[in-house]
Parts: C-alpha cells; structure tokens; sequence
C-alpha cells in the first residue's frame, strides 16, 4: 500500500500513471480535493494523515515544505518515507521520523504530463530494493536519476526551476513569431515542436548542444544572426545566472532546516 500525504498536482500525477488504486490510500486537508480524487482514480481516502500513515508500507510525503513541520507532529512509525517537499534535507526529517527509511525527491513540472525529471538522493539504512521502489513510482512520470544530496540545490536550480525557464523561451518565441504575422496557435505549435524535436534530437543522436547548435548555424546564414543577438545581450550567461539564482534560493530555504 502506497500512502500519500497530501493531494496536490504532483501527489495526482503519480496516482494517475501508477495504476492498482486499491493499494493508493490518500489523506489531504481539503475534503473535496479527497472527494474528486476517491470518484476519479477509486482510490481510498484516509479520515487524517496518522491514519494514511499507518495504512501504507511506503509513504509519500507530498505537502508544501511550510506544512511540513505540523504534518510530522502528526505521525510516527516505521516506514519508507520519500519527501518531495523542496529544500527539506534528509537531516530534518531523519530528526522527527527516527524509526523510518527516508528518500528525498525533487520532481519537476513536466512530471504532470508524465515526461518529468525526479532526482533521488537516500537516506542512511534504505536498501537497493527501497531506492527501486522509489524508483519505480517517480518512473511513472518520467525519467529518474540517483544524486547525492550534496547536489539537491543544484537539481532545484537546473531541472526543478528549469522548465520556467524553458518556457519563457517559449513564450518570447512565440510571440516573436506573432510580431512577424504568424497566428498564435501556429506560432504555439511552431514553438512547442521546435523545443520537443530539439531535445529529442539531442537525446536521440548523442551528439552535445554545441555540436547540434553548430549544424544550425550555417557560415552568413539566417541562424547566425539570431545567435549575434543573443550574445550581444548575453542570453547565455544570463540562463546560467538564472539556474545559479534559483541554486542559491533553495540553499538559503535549506538552512533554516538545519538551523
């Protein structure tokens, strides 16, 4: 049985890929968010979060980081506890769940359509089996890779806040595409496939992204030009400065953790 504590976007995307709705039992504050996903997925609804605890063997901690102190006071046991709460380390929750086996997960957006990234970092005792359970159900939603936890903020800053900022490259696309005519759903799609095709070009063949902007960018040709501009504005460094920023951010929330 796989309990999840809260029942928010990312806890909904997991128990939609996951399947067998009979072994998922959910605990959330909101009585109607727990009436919506009981009459969608079939799955159980627990009366609170001791009682979602205790019923799972692999508990899912999926409550924003602030709420996170007042759920812990609620529980106890001896489980396999995985957090997706950004900035929470393994120290914290080792300190107020003594008896569980902890996982640390930073999913991110692109999780909700199945096609995400969730890095794993362990805690102290969880076994090769626990870290493939673990595994397995951030793999219903995309790719998963083992990190240290050294990394964690590094992660939050590349591939957690990364897709906001893919998506604003989007959206300047697109609208550079409607300032020259083209209409806004064409432009969206001529956008939306332009980025998909190119990451799975990069995937698919191997080759880097220097290689691949390269084959692009033809001698006196149309791509070159676009390029002058973005490093004249220094679209590179400041994409970098962006996924440093964010690093940083989940470095400082981190502290007051281990404070």
């Amino acid at each position: 049985m796989i309990s999840f504590i809260g029942a928010g976007r990312m806890a909904e995307s997991l128990i939609s890929r996951l399947g067998a709705p009979q072994n998922i039992i959910v605990s959330d504050i909101s009585k109607k968010r727990l009436a919506y996903l009981k009459k969608k997925y079939r799955v159980k609804v627990a009366g609170n979060n001791l009682e979602a605890f205790q019923a799972g063997s692999v508990i899912v901690l999926a409550v924003k980081p602030q709420n996170m102190a007042d759920v812990l006071a609620e529980v106890a046991g001896q489980k396999l506890v995985i957090s997706i709460a950004a900035g929470i380390p393994l120290s914290y929750l080792q300190k107020k769940l003594p008896r569980c086996k902890l996982i640390r997960a930073m999913p991110n957006n692109p999780c909700l359509a199945g096609h995400g990234m969730t890095a794993l970092t362990k805690g102290k005792g969880v076994t090769r089996r626990e870290l493939r359970i673990a595994s397995k159900i951030f793999g219903s939603v995309g790719e998963v890779a083992e990190v240290p936890e050294k990394w964690m903020d590094a992660v939050t800053g590349l591939s957690g806040s990364g897709p906001a900022f893919i998506y604003l490259v989007m959206e300047a696309m697109m609208k550079a595409g409607e300032s020259l005519g083209i209409e806004p759903k064409v432009a969206e799609r001529l956008s939306i496939q332009t980025v998909l095709g190119s990451a799975r070009t990069m995937l698919e063949t191997g080759k880097s992204a220097r290689e691949l902007r390269a084959m692009v960018a033809s001698p006196g040709g149309t791509t070159i030009e676009g390029l002058k501009v973005l490093e004249k504005g220094r679209f590179f460094h400041d994409l970098m400065g962006a996924v440093r920023a964010a690093a940083k951010k989940s470095k400082v929330l981190s502290k007051k953790w281990t404070s």
